[in-house]
This record gives structure tokens, sequence and C-alpha cells, in this order.
């Protein structure tokens, strides 16, 4: 055993090169992110998604990218997009859920299909983006439309394409999931600008003692967040012996672990899309009904409980289109495990379903304060929104979910070497992210 876990990712080579790769396809990304769009003012598009619509989700997710309206501006959103699509699918076309069970060869093709949807919305979401531009006047003079809109539409298809490759690289050849990993580069470098308005804001709220009270709440936050990312409902699973051959198997005792919060960030991202819709449809429309929509579903209470209700809604609506209790239930008859006291087939599945029922509206209702809690912050205590956006809501589940993920992976690389781990020999070492 080495002296200190840290230090002992030093000593693995594959791990260590693992990590150095991962930071440089990082790096390359964040460089991309200061490569402009031909044709458009920069400056007219900060002022566009200051105003508060859809492109703020974009903006977040792509680490700044669209504010610059750099060759990332879509950021991975398209990957995300068609990646929700294609699981909607597996639950709603039954060639897509065979697909999906026909092991490697299936998963290849749902990937492969999954790239071609992402160009396809890269291109949808490039000339919706290059039209409402132009009808804001975001345009340098002199370029005509028809060329503003093709050359916008493909660099930001090829910068969404380079992200997805980008991505599958870090996946297969660094630490972490690279898709992931993107979106958590391009939010981790907002912190130190928000940390920079707190303090500078610091008399809005107490001065020097109610900055120093903002970062523990921020701490406390965190905490919660890893208490409830990693938190279960452990349903116990006995398996009955049976012979095969001369060999016995089965007669152990297993759990079957449900995750509280099983939708994860999703819920939010999709609530805030729907929300900021009509907003962002508003600035590109003259005077009249649809910006009274907009005003009224983007001030006050009414925004605080729509936003809250959606999450609560599509929680469970996410949980139920990825966690089948029936194929669950099937998958543990096939192999001889049963609930103690529930009977296997119809029964286990009914029971898993309220149990899953019930610890989704624990989780449903976490995510839905985390998420509103930015918008209290910068309401009634004068946090800056730079601040309270980074380290609350969407923001802060993503990025501290990203690093349980990571820290896990490495934990496991250390492990297999017979390392400690990063909490050490006494606890086995044993750091589980979301999925352990």
């Amino acid at each position: 055993m080495a002296d200190g876990s840290i230090a002992n990712i030093a000593k693995i080579p594959e791990l260590r090169k693992r990590i150095l790769f991962t930071l440089a396809m990082l790096a390359v990304y964040r460089i991309g992110i200061f490569v402009p769009t031909p044709g458009i003012s920069a400056e007219a598009v900060r002022k566009i998604i200051s105003q508060g619509t859809v492109f703020e989700i974009f903006n977040l997710f792509s680490g700044g990218a669209l504010s610059e309206f750099s060759v990332f501006a879509l950021g991975i959103m398209p990957y995300i997009s068609a990646s929700i699509i294609l699981q909607l699918l597996t639950v709603a076309v039954p060639a897509v859920e065979r697909l999906s069970k026909e092991g490697d060869s299936g998963r290849k093709k749902i990937t492969q299909y999954t790239r071609y949807g992402t160009v396809f919305l890269a291109l949808i979401q490039g000339f919706g983006i290059s039209f409402g531009l132009k009808q804001q006047g975001a345009v340098l003079p002199g370029v005509a439309a028809w060329q503003f809109y093709v050359t916008t539409m493909v660099t930001l298809a090829a910068g969404t394409c380079f992200l997805m490759w980008l991505g599958e690289m870090i996946t297969e050849r660094g630490i972490g999931n690279g898709i992931s990993l993107i979106i958590f580069a391009g939010i981790v470098t907002r912190i130190p600008v928000g940390l920079r308005d707190a303090w500078a804001m610091k008399e809005q709220y107490a001065g020097f003692f109610g900055f120093v009270v903002l970062v523990a709440f921020i701490v406390l936050i965190i905490g919660i967040i890893i208490y409830v990312e990693r938190a279960q409902r452990r349903i116990p699973v006995q398996y009955a012996k049976r012979v095969v051959g001369n060999k016995m198997y089965g007669g152990q005792s297993s759990h079957l672990p449900l995750k509280v919060n099983t939708a994860g960030v999703i819920p939010a991202i999709f609530a805030s899309s729907i929300i900021m819709f009509p907003a962002t449809i508003a600035q590109f429309v003259p005077e009249g009904f649809m910006q009274k929509i907009a005003a009224l579903l983007t001030s006050g209470w009414i925004y605080t409980t729509l936003y809250a209700g959606l999450i609560i809604f599509f929680a469970y609506f996410y949980t139920a289109v990825t966690f089948n209790p029936v194929d669950v239930s099937e998958n543990m008859k096939k192999y001889g495990g049963f609930i103690p006291g529930i009977r296997p087939g119809k029964n286990t599945s009914e029971y898993i379903d309220r149990v899953l029922t019930r610890i989704t509206l624990g989780g449903a209702l976490y995510v839905a304060t985390v998420c509103v809690l930015p918008r209290i912050l910068i309401m009634k205590f004068g946090i800056p929104s730079s601040l309270a956006y980074t380290f609350g809501g969407t923001s802060m589940l993503i990025v501290v979910g990203v690093g349980m993920d990571t820290l896990a992976q490495i934990e496991s690389h250390l492990l297999t070497r017979h390392y400690e781990g990063f909490l050490g020999a006494k606890t086995g070492g044993r750091f589980r992210g979301r999925k352990g």
C-alpha cells in the first residue's frame, strides 16, 4: 500500500495516461470555445441570451460557447436529445426494443442511429438559431441570409460532431464518461466568475460574514446532493438453489438497488426547456399574445410553481420510461430469484413498482428543491445569478454526479491494482458513484 491515495494515481502508468489524455481532450474542447462562427456579432448574441430564453440552457451545457457563438455553440445537446429520443423509442417502438436486447450488436446499431440523429438535430437547431439571429439583426453587415444559414448549419453541426467524437474518445481511452465530462468542464469553468461576482457584491448580503455563510451554505448543498445521489432503497432478493450437471448454483442472498433519484437531471432539463420555449418564440414574433404568455411564465411564484411541478412530473415520466418493473421481475424469475414474502411474477413487479413510486416522490421533490433554489437566492438575498446558477440547480446536479462517477472509476483502477482508494484502508476504499 502507498502512503497517499492521490499519489497512487501516478504509480499506475495506464491510469496516469488515461487521466492525462482526458485532460488534453478537455483542453482541446475549451480552446474550441473561442473559435468563432463566421458572420455573427457576438455582442448581439450575448444580449439575446441574457433576456432569459431556452438559449440559456444551451449556453449552460456548452460552457459559454453559445454566448461567444463559437463552432461549439450547440455543445453536446443535440447528442443528448438524440439519446433521449432513442430511449423513448425503445419503450414505444417494439422493433427498437428488440434491437436494444440483442446484446453488443444491438447497442452498436442504436449508437449508430444516435449519431445520425445527432447530425440531423444539429442541422435543424443550427438553422433555427441562425434564422432567429438573422431576424434579431445579429448578423454582420454584408452577409447574405442564405449564405449565413448554410454556413451556420454546417459549422455548428460539424462542431457538435467533433464534440461527440471527442466524448467517445475520452470514454474509450480516458477516464469517466466523455460526454458527461465535456458538460462538466463547461460548467466548472464558470465557478471562478461566480465567486468573483459574489465577492464583488458581498455588501448586498451582510458583507464578508455573508460571503462566508454563503460559501458554507454551498458546501452544505453539495453534501446533500452527494448523499441523495448515492441513496438507494435496497430490496432483498433470495436465489433458490438449483443443480446444473454436477454443480449447484444459487442459494445466495442479494438485493435490488433502487435509486432515490432514478431520473437524474433529465427532469430539470425538460422542465426548463418547456418553460423557456414561449420566451424564445416571443423574441422572434411581433408584440402580442406570445409576449404576454412568456411574461406570465417567467414571473415570480408562477414560474417557481410551474417549474417544480414539471420537474416532479418528468421525474415520474422518465423513471417509468427507463425502468421496467416487469422486465426486472421476469429476469429475477428466470435466474431463480425472488423477494422474500412476495410471489414471483406479477406480484413481484407490482411490489417493485409500488416501492419505486414512493421513493421517486422523494427524489422528485429533492430535484425540484435544488433547481428552484437559485431563483430564491437571487430574488430574496440578492445573490448574483452567475454564482446562484453555477452552485445550484441543474449545474450542481451535473457537476456532483459526474464528479462522483469519475472518482468511482479512478477508485476501481486503484483497487484492482491493490492500492488504497480515496477513502483509505479502513473503509475498504470503496467509493460508490451514482451507479454503485
